[in-house]
């Protein structure tokens, strides 16, 4: 496996490969070719993997999870997609784009030979239909802040301010898109890999009306696979080779096999009697493995932390309370968690950026290096926070409730920190909320929750794209924390690029903000223990983004 580098942005500007995509050094998706030619292929190319819960929706605009964007980064394709170095490469893009003097206009050309799998041509309005309904207010897509404040117009339509037909994205001709920015964003290729930038099909959209995207065979693809055998919400799906792909000649694979499988012992079974081809490991299983020629650590930008639900129903609840929320998030031993229940070489967090993703424009120091650790493990700490906060509401105790996945391994992860936090904070009783994961989208997006224990992963590599996500109007925050300092340096930190030492700058102070007011609680960077059969081949990991890529993917002859 071809492992991608920890990949850089320099809060704005990016080191090697990332550096050249940024600054328009993408490079045709054919000359991101796998080494297969160079094995011995196996005549059956099919892969047998696994993902760790269903798929929330399948329509592009929509999505807001990591499995269904692993899901739609195969079947779907932008006009870049990441490489096997994490590099940008052209994806339903002919050539690089024009770019004006002011870096605000780009002129975009569709490839001739590009496709959707029911025959139809990818056109310029495909993606200008995908980007007005990203902005329709209507459709209130939880993702739209990430056109908003770049595309022109769209943040005046996000407000019902302008109508979507008036975003600064439009179809010359038939392959020929014209995109109008707001101010100069220098990772703006970066974006245009992400399934909310992703083209759809107008006139097959509104045929199909409420049943699009409801299952497999109602949706087409431009990717390098096909969706077939998903119901819309099973537990298994298939990936098949689609021919009508522009690079098909790259794709090895005919078909990739999908089950859900929550439970590590059952995978593990699954993958030592030779079931599935590839898996992660948690908690005590990588420690059986360690031997095991098969495994590999893989690093992720994937940050997991307490959300606190501030309101409910309309009133305030008692995680509104400062110093209820900073005793709870120094109440939990996030190091003896890693080394315990994860085992899988994750790293404590005491902020919300990961190690690894941004280095300072100036000093070329790590963002997670330069704020330090922010918001520790501290018992004695904690209990004084909690009690004065208590006092505060006017409570001798406090009983919530922590809502997470039903996964194995969440299972132990909430069941930890029941202990730690009712142990550390005797006037605490906690009980525990384990649903499958829709169900817990569904109660974010609700804010039916007290505590929830949630994560992110880049999607680009710049400390804005966690920092924004508790802004006061960011459609991510569900939690209504609300802080004024906090949402002006965001403001400015999306918007103002021509200081980048500024701009570095105010998103340290941001990330101090949210630690010092407890607006979330961190508890760990993610790194991925993962066991991969020797004979599959360029499975691409990525920092940012989608977790996988199986474009270059193969099966060397066994």
């Amino acid at each position: 496996m071809k492992k991608n580098k920890m990949l850089s942005l320099l809060g704005i500007t990016a080191t090697s490969a990332l550096l050249l995509a940024a600054c328009g050094g993408g490079t045709d998706s054919e000359d991101a070719s796998s080494k297969s030619s160079d094995s011995k292929m196996d005549k059956e190319q099919v892969l047998n993997l696994i993902e760790s819960g269903e798929i929330p929706t399948m329509d592009s605009v929509l999505n807001t999870d990591v499995v269904g964007g692993n899901v739609m980064n195969n079947v779907f394709e932008g006009l870049y997609r990441q490489g096997l170095e994490g590099e940008l490469v052209l994806g339903m893009l002919e050539a690089e784009p024009e770019v004006s003097e002011d870096n605000l206009t780009y002129t975009f050309k569709i490839r001739e030979d590009a496709n959707w799998s029911n025959g139809d041509p990818v056109t310029a309005a495909d993606f200008v239909y995908a980007w007005q309904k990203l902005s329709d207010p209507t459709v209130a897509a939880a993702y739209n802040y990430m056109i908003q404040d770049i595309v022109e117009n769209a943040t005046e339509i996000i407000n019902g301010e302008k109508e979507p037909s008036e975003l600064g994205a439009k179809a010359v001709d038939e392959k020929t898109l014209e995109v109008k920015l707001v101010r100069a964003v220098p990772y703006f290729k970066d974006l245009l890999t992400l399934p909310m930038y992703y083209p759809q099909n107008q006139a097959y959209v509104e045929e199909l009306g409420d049943k699009f995207a409801s299952n497999s065979d109602s949706l087409i693809y431009n990717g390098p696979f096909t969706l077939t055998e998903w119901d819309g919400t099973g537990l298994s799906w298939v990936y098949q080779k689609n021919k009508d792909y522009w690079d098909a000649d790259s794709v090895k694979l005919d078909t990739i096999n999908f089950d859900v499988v929550k439970e590590t012992s059952t995978a593990l079974n699954l993958y030592e009697t030779g079931g599935i081809d590839r898996m992660k490991l948690s908690g005590e299983y990588v420690q059986t493995q360690k031997d095991n020629p098969d495994l590999q650590v893989v690093p992720t930008s994937s940050v997991f932390y307490f959300k606190f639900n501030q309101e409910r129903n309309g009133e305030k609840t008692d995680l509104a309370n400062e110093n209820i929320r900073k005793g709870i998030a120094m109440a939990y031993d996030k190091e003896a968690y890693a080394e315990t229940v994860l085992q899988n070489g994750s790293l404590p967090a005491n902020g919300l950026v990961p190690q690894g993703l941004a280095i300072d424009p100036d000093t070329g120091k790590d963002f997670r290096d330069q704020n330090g650790d922010l918001l520790e493990f501290n018992i004695e700490e904690a209990q004084k926070y909690f009690a004065k906060g208590l006092e505060e509401i006017g409570k001798d105790s406090l009983t919530l409730e922590i809502l997470g996945d039903d996964g194995e391994n969440a299972k132990k992860s909430l069941e930890y920190m029941q202990g730690q936090l009712t142990q550390n904070l005797p006037n605490l009783t906690i009980t525990l909320r384990n649903v499958p994961f829709k169900v817990r989208l569904e109660a974010d997006s609700k804010q039916d929750y007290d505590l929830e224990m949630s994560g992110w992963g880049a999607d680009y590599a710049d400390p804005i794209n966690f920092l924004e996500l508790f802004a006061s109007d960011n459609g991510n925050n569900k939690s209504s924390y609300a802080n004024d300092e906090y949402d002006t340096l965001i403001k400015s930190s999306l918007s103002e690029v021509s200081d980048l030492e500024k701009r570095w700058t105010g998103m340290l102070d941001a990330e101090k903000i949210l630690m010092e007011t407890a607006g979330i609680a961190p508890i760990y960077q993610r790194y991925n223990s993962v066991l991969e059969k020797p004979y599959a081949k360029d499975i691409v990991s990525h920092l940012v983004g989608a977790e996988n890529s199986y474009k270059w993917a193969y099966v060397e002859g066994k």
